[in-house]
């Protein structure tokens, strides 16, 4: 599949925006035949147009697409890799394998020629984080933020810089505090890690335990994500295997 025909198939509400702008600039030279009627940045097609004209002057929610959470994965992952002032190449290597991993070798070298032309830019954290917080469901955001954290993880420690760029990120993108931290813990060993994911203090009850869990699974069930496709399904599974296993450790710890 050549460039243009991978990035205009899969992407819906991104063409438009901060976004689109700064997947236009990335493109530059590499896309084919963008000259020649290929939809990209709202041309080619009237309904991306109205979209990218009411951009901005009322919040509207279309569903993301595959592509559409792809793109914003590249930008967010690199302003996280360059929030500690310097890019490692284990955090490379690591957004390689995720995407080798979630879309196969061709789709995976379009990505990622995509995304070290992105990462030659100076982007607005902001900007890109309130387009993303308009379109994009929470479920999906949600999963963009498990991501950030495994690529500032890639390199085996994650730094107060890349803490502070991804919790900066989070607050943009309108996730709550408690997710942020349910989140990170996933990402960290600790005794209270545990209780972390499920969003509950060391004093929370048996039954308050129950509640939590359920509310957690539910919460990160993989079918929430179902709409991003099969590659994305991935990483949910991840987060609910998370909640698994420390709802599993408290179990044995509190022996119920």
């Amino acid at each position: 599949m050549s460039f243009s025909k991978w990035i205009g198939a899969s992407i819906g509400w991104s063409f438009g925006g901060p976004i689109g702008a700064i997947i236009g600039l990335a493109l530059g030279s590499i896309v084919d035949g963008m000259g020649n009627g290929s939809p990209f940045l709202g041309q080619g097609d009237p309904r991306q147009q109205r979209r990218q004209t009411r951009y901005g002057t009322r919040p509207q929610r279309s569903q993301t697409q595959s592509g559409d959470f792809e793109v914003s994965l590249l930008i967010l992952g690199s302003i996280v890799i360059k929030a500690d002032g310097h890019q490692d190449q284990r955090e490379l290597d690591f957004v390689r394998k995720q995407f080798v991993s979630m879309y196969g070798k061709e789709r995976a070298n379009h990505a990622f020629k995509l995304f070290k032309n992105i990462n030659n830019q100076k982007i607005s954290t902001r900007q890109v984080c309130l387009q993303i917080k308009q379109m994009m469901d929470h479920p999906s955001r949600l999963q963009l933020l498990h991501f950030l954290f495994g690529i500032a993880k890639a390199d085996g420690h994650v730094t107060e810089d890349e803490v502070r760029q991804i919790y900066t990120i989070s607050s943009y993108l309108g996730i709550s505090s408690r997710d942020y931290e349910s989140i990170k813990a996933m990402f960290y060993n600790s005794s209270e890690n545990a209780y972390k994911v499920l969003e509950i203090t060391k004093n929370a009850t048996v039954k308050e335990i129950k509640s939590a869990y359920r509310k957690m699974a539910k919460k990160y069930h993989p079918d929430k994500v179902i709409h991003l496709g099969k590659e994305h399904q991935k990483g949910a599974e991840e987060k609910f295997r998370q909640v698994q296993m420390a709802y599993e450790q408290l179990q044995k710890e509190r022996k119920f």
